[in-house]
């Protein structure tokens, strides 16, 4: 089993910028398509963004898609998610997940798809 700790969330202003990261305890991070969703208060838990094992593909929802990147380096066991141009309404605990994929290099976008999650980060935008 996989654990997942998420860090670097915070405070910022509108159209600022924040990184988050994800550390994964697992030594086999490499065979893991890993993704990063979020969660307002009231609101479902939504898909933000996705990679697959070797970091060559990357899908992003269409709200984030052009201000956030999602990146990971194997060689850390680490994901990030680095945002730009930040808006109140991504206001919203963060949190990265983890899927055993052991064949092909693919990236999943849907919560059930995912087998492990971190405690999620707070990311606070004020307008």
């Amino acid at each position: 089993q996989v654990h997942l700790v998420e860090s670097g969330g915070g405070l910022v202003q509108a159209g600022g910028s924040l990184g988050l990261s994800c550390a994964a305890s697992d030594r086999t991070f490499s065979t893991y398509a890993m993704g990063w969703f979020r969660q307002a208060p009231g609101k479902e838990r939504e898909f933000v963004a996705a990679i697959s094992q070797s970091g060559g593909r990357t899908y992003y929802s269409d709200f984030v898609k052009g201000r956030f990147t999602i990146s990971r380096d194997n060689s850390k066991n680490t994901m990030y998610l680095h945002m730009n141009s930040l808006k109140p309404e991504d206001t919203a605990v963060y949190y990265c997940a983890a899927r055993p994929t052991y064949a092909g290099n693919t990236y999943y976008s849907s919560a059930s798809d995912y087998t492990y999650w971190g405690q999620g980060t707070q990311v606070t935008v004020s307008s």
